[in-house]
């Protein structure tokens, strides 16, 4: 049943294969949960390939707050997303399970304990099998996120958008805020050194330390005035090829936007990516192995007309999309390998 006792259009006469979104010719999209794209929740299809799952914390930010707020915006943002992706000519919740996981809760006061609890509820979640696509939150969340990822995978490569690098290493003496997360990373051995890169960079720095300190750590930058000036298709070339065929953590923190496309962010910086540019990347790692994802940061309280809601919304969906066709894929090439004991199922999706 849905929240106005009307029952679920996408379970109604359910068929065996992947659950969609609510059929929104039946059901406003302004109507019922906010659940991401609509999607049914977790503990209404059991299991889930990718679970969508929030982080509401921010006590890690150097500046302005509020991006705890970040993950329920991008929800409501992506009531208007629709089951087929014609830029990746996929239908990603038809190509795999996808289910909103609700929210991971974490101890806002004290940071430490925070970085645990994350961490040990994004283990349960992949111990399920699930890929997750996280919606943030502040960028401190991502260091226990990739320690979870990189339990199952190992170190994996890493591709962080962003128009900061944050390698660095304290601030006013703390190790963990959402400027340091891939120096812990680092240090921690749980990245891929051969296969870092920043995408988007720009702005002022400490010291030019803070670059020489970045590169030893193994890290490319590709700043948002290469975009500009070389084009996508070959920023998206020199990409893979440093990709390859590692697992891969993509991290995005919004703020990678110009302001003028996403406001509602902590540290805004000028000179910034387009939402066009940021989506038509995240396009073109289709043949990479994306495993989990974020996107952190967004800010509402900071936003005009949910600009930047809507484009974190859109990013994390390309997201879930290249990694429900990765899904596919290795589903179709464990079929052409042999028989398998599992009958094939039909996936069946709404509008």
């Amino acid at each position: 049943m849905s929240s106005n006792g009307q029952v679920h259009p996408a379970t109604a006469d359910r068929e065996d294969g992947p659950r969609g979104p609510v059929d929104s010719s039946r059901i406003p999209r302004y109507a019922g949960p906010a659940t991401f794209a609509r999607l049914p929740r977790l503990d209404e299809v059991g299991t889930a390939e990718v679970a969508v799952v929030g982080v509401p914390f921010d006590s890690g930010v150097s500046y302005r707050p509020g991006a705890r707020f970040g993950g329920n915006a991008i929800r409501e943002a992506s009531r208007l997303l629709r089951p087929y992706n014609p830029a990746q000519d996929a239908s990603p919740f038809a190509l795999a399970q996808v289910a909103d996981a609700g929210d991971i809760a974490a101890n806002p006061f004290r940071i430490d304990e925070a970085v645990e609890t994350i961490e040990a509820a994004a283990d349960e979640l992949l111990a399920t099998g699930a890929r997750l696509m996280t919606l943030g939150g502040d960028h401190t969340i991502a260091l226990p996120l990739l320690r979870s990822v990189a339990k199952k995978h190992g170190p994996v490569a890493l591709l962080h958008f962003d128009a900061h690098l944050d390698t660095w290493d304290t601030y006013f003496g703390a190790a963990y805020t959402h400027g340091t997360p891939f120096r812990r990373a680092f240090e921690e051995g749980i990245l891929d050194t051969e296969a870092l890169s920043h995408v988007g960079t720009r702005g002022p720095l400490y010291g030019k330390k803070d670059l020489d300190d970045d590169a030893r750590m193994g890290f490319g930058i590709v700043t948002s005035a290469d975009v500009m000036r070389r084009g996508v298709d070959e920023v998206v070339d020199q990409l893979r090829r440093r990709i390859g065929d590692r697992p891969l953590y993509i991290s995005v923190d919004i703020d990678v936007l110009d302001p003028a496309h996403a406001p509602g962010t902590g540290t805004p910086e000028a000179g910034g990516l387009t939402s066009r540019e940021l989506l038509e990347i995240v396009r073109g790692l289709a043949s990479c192995d994306l495993v989990s994802a974020d996107v952190v940061e967004v800010a509402p309280a900071y936003d005009h007309a949910e600009i930047t809601s809507v484009a974190a919304s859109h990013t994390a969906y390309e997201l879930t999309t290249l990694m429900a066709r990765g899904i596919a894929e290795a589903r179709t090439d464990s079929e052409h390998a042999g028989p398998t004991t599992a009958g094939t199922s039909t996936a069946r999706t709404s509008k």
